[in-house]
């Protein structure tokens, strides 16, 4: 299905999912078994200017539109949901909020190495152990400003507190970091830090043990009393937590693509199936109870994709897209849960089996609905957006 792609944008998936075909789907198996991070097929991504889709070609990235930007994402997650949401979490959580609010000294020093390959990735650390959905009076990370006006040229803030789930940690180039730089809080109390992963006092704890999306690995950090320039302060100071809401916009389209990726490849895998198991005599997609399965997943995925894909355009084209990407993301993740549940179904013993991929799909797609926004969460921004308009 095109949804009138221009013949660039259809270029770009068609390149896209060769690459997943080759260098990702082969691997995908046992990158969720070693809890391995696929770091080959991610330095062949630069070339490709996977690394820098929201970055603009003065500084290294592909500019591509949101649309062709999603596209890659379903793609890269139709073929590894573990390296979909690696990407997803380094465009539209690591680059963006430093292509979107970084000052010009900022975007040359650090765009380069993030969207070329040249360095590691980036990440964003929001969630604390008592913030998640509730950025606005849970975050407890502080940093204190150290020399404001100094002749020496010390001036500098430190930073102390904790952070979990941060995507990428490990591997990363720079953390941005949300904290509270006020502490008589309010929705002007935060402020976002471009920290680079080496500084001194940033400790990245084990990589998490999860259910699912295993080789995309995931930390909790620690600050202690960790030192950045204040050039180093993203945007405005006390402007935090409206830059970290518009970089969660976006990331709800990218991980909203990644949901249809995971349900396309589940999709697939079901209808091959159903077409090469038989019982009583034919094959089980002779059964009614199979076809229901089937036609309930190609309409829910054409459903998710029009959604998301209007939203992806109304960001490309500069028109406020909250409303609309919260819906196509709480519409594709839940359309991927219940067509992963689906594909399982249908392969019947073999799908709980590792030895098919719907198995590991269905752990992978189980994040969906809760990272970028829990489904919860979503259909408050929904509904309170729906009740300004009527």
């Amino acid at each position: 299905m095109d949804l009138e792609l221009s013949e660039e944008q259809r270029m770009f998936r068609d390149m896209v999912h060769a690459f997943a075909q080759k260098e990702l789907v082969p691997r995908a198996r046992h990158t969720d078994e070693a809890a391995e991070f696929n770091a080959e097929a991610v330095k062949k991504m630069g070339p490709l200017g996977l690394l820098g889709l929201n970055v603009p070609e003065e500084y290294g990235g592909a500019g591509v539109d949101a649309v062709s930007a999603a596209l890659a994402i379903e793609q890269i997650g139709w073929g590894c949901g573990s390296m979909g949401l690696t990407i997803a979490a380094h465009n539209g959580l690591g680059c963006a909020p430093i292509a979107l609010f970084g000052s010009e000294e900022q975007k040359q020093k650090w765009l380069p190495l993030l969207a070329t390959g040249r360095g590691r990735l980036g990440a964003l650390a929001l969630t604390e152990p008592g913030a998640g959905s509730d950025l606005t009076g849970g975050v407890r990370v502080f940093a204190e400003r150290r020399g404001r006006g100094s002749p020496s040229g010390d001036d500098e803030w430190i930073i102390h507190g904790e952070k979990m789930w941060c995507t990428n940690a490990s591997i990363a180039e720079t953390i941005v970091t949300l904290c509270r730089t006020d502490k008589s809080g309010g929705s002007h109390s935060l402020s976002m830090f471009i920290v680079p992963a080496d500084t001194p006092g940033l400790h990245i704890g084990p990589a998490e043990k999860k259910m699912g999306v295993r080789g995309s690995p995931t930390h909790a950090i620690t600050y202690d009393d960790v030192r950045v320039p204040a050039a180093n302060l993203l945007g405005t100071e006390g402007r935090g937590l409206q830059q970290a809401l518009q970089t969660l916009d976006g990331g709800r389209i990218s991980i909203g693509a990644l949901c249809l990726g995971l349900a396309q490849a589940a999709f697939e895998e079901a209808c091959k199936y159903a077409k090469e198991r038989q019982t009583f005599g034919v094959p089980i997609a002779a059964h009614q109870a199979i076809q229901w399965m089937i036609a309930d997943a190609a309409t829910q995925i054409d459903a998710a994709r029009l959604l998301l894909y209007r939203a992806a355009w109304l960001k490309a084209n500069e028109r406020p897209f909250s409303r609309e990407a919260a819906m196509a993301k709480l519409f594709a993740s839940e359309t991927a849960e219940r067509v992963c549940f689906n594909a399982i179904q249908i392969h019947g013993s073999f799908g709980y089996s590792a030895e098919y991929p719907v198995e590991r799909i269905y752990r992978d797609q189980r994040l969906m609905t809760i990272g970028e926004g829990t489904s919860e969460i979503l259909r408050l921004v929904i509904a309170r957006s729906v009740l300004k308009m009527h």
